[in-house]
């Protein structure tokens, strides 16, 4: 796709009608450096209240999943750029995995060895501080809690992964490295078909995505109604595929103004439907 979005206010008002989830990312599209604020928020909420099922695909560790999906008003949460699904389903958090535990453990010993190859090839970076918490990958730091890299040195990271037989996408913070066969788009296409009763084929167009960075590339490319927010143009020479829209504000203000688009035309606050249960 041509780096050319239309504005999020062309977004149709029968296409908003119709949607049947929002998928999105978490850092610098709900987050604005670093912080959830208000207005993010409360857009998560009049998501609910207009009958719009969220559910946030990020490359965050499950220990921030698990806290989401008990914790916000969001139908379920992908992390770990899909290795995983966590959702809150009769008062206790269900679990999906894309590999087992051993498989896991096998995977770690690998990572282990190229998280000590980056550090000594690349200066500056250092792993993530939320590191501990994950269950698949290896999240390197490039500009959250140490200065930011150059870009040479961030797709330097990227390559060492690379030459290992590891799966890496670069997201607004982190280089994440993974080994096994999934990533945002598999695992979303998965909670579509077993959460909420999708065809992610036959319903594509029924499926809004928000998001920002290079590693909601698979989802920019997949979904015809995907949105980024306006941050996304800081990473163009990263990007290869691009959302179908943009909005006008960056992070949050983004993310609210996509929630607003769509909210707008499925009638006022409320009406539209019920909130969904907490099963």
């Amino acid at each position: 796709m041509a780096a050319s979005p239309q504005p999020i206010r062309m977004l149709p008002a029968g296409v908003c009608r119709d949607f049947a989830a929002l998928l999105c990312d978490l850092d610098d599209t709900l987050t604005t450096r670093g912080k959830l604020h208000e207005r993010a928020f409360a857009a998560l909420w009049e998501a609910q209240r207009a009958g719009l099922p969220v559910v946030v695909v990020t490359g965050r560790p499950a220990g921030w999943c698990d806290h989401i999906a008990r914790m916000w008003p969001v139908h379920g949460v992908i992390g770990e750029n899909g290795g995983l699904y966590f959702r809150q389903t009769g008062g206790k958090i269900e679990r999906w995995y894309a590999y087992g535990a051993a498989e896991r453990a096998r995977f770690r010993a690998r990572l282990d060895r190229i998280r000590d190859e980056i550090l000594a090839a690349v200066p500056g970076c250092a792993v993530s501080a939320d590191q501990p918490y994950r269950e698949f990958d290896l999240a390197i730091d490039f500009c959250e809690d140490v200065p930011r890299l150059s870009e040479e040195r961030i797709l330097r990271i990227q390559e060492i992964f690379h030459a290992h037989g590891a799966r890496a996408r670069i997201s607004s913070i982190h280089v994440n490295g993974w080994f096994g066969e999934f990533d945002k788009l598999s695992t979303a296409r998965r909670y579509l078909r077993d959460e909420l009763g999708l065809d992610p084929d036959r319903d594509n167009a029924r499926v809004a995505f928000a998001g920002d960075s290079p590693n909601d590339e698979p989802m920019f490319a997949f979904f015809r109604n995907a949105a980024g927010v306006a941050n996304i143009r800081a990473l163009a020479r990263f990007l290869k595929a691009w959302p179908a829209y943009i909005a006008e504000n960056e992070g949050g203000e983004g993310f609210a103004e996509i929630v607003r688009t769509i909210a707008a035309h499925r009638g006022p606050v409320g009406a539209a439907a019920p909130d969904p249960p907490r099963d």
